[in-house]
């Protein structure tokens, strides 16, 4: 007798603590990541943290959990992130 398994979708819940601190579930895919700007891929579309001195402090792959600690500017949903198209536009800032 073969069973389905049900496979809960990652829930997608985001924490900020004084622009300080962030903890990110529901994440699939960290695209690009550097001390300036995180790209991530969540269950509910691609997400682009902004700031400075930004560090990912844990990563937790089963669960899609992502933690960053540093200045944080500026969060943002995404639904076209094109990750040669960011390269080329920072190349020309």
């Amino acid at each position: 007798m073969d069973k389905m398994i049900d496979v809960p979708a990652f829930t997608h819940v985001v924490k900020i603590n004084d622009r300080k601190n962030i903890v990110i579930s529901g994440i699939k895919k960290i695209i690009s990541f550097d001390d300036k700007e995180f790209l991530l891929e969540s269950s509910l579309g691609n997400i682009i943290i902004k700031g400075s001195t930004l560090e990912m402090i844990k990563l937790d792959t089963l669960e899609g959990n992502v933690s960053i600690k540093g200045k944080i500017d500026s969060f943002m949903y995404t639904d076209i992130v094109n990750k040669e198209i960011s390269i080329i536009s920072k190349l020309f800032r």
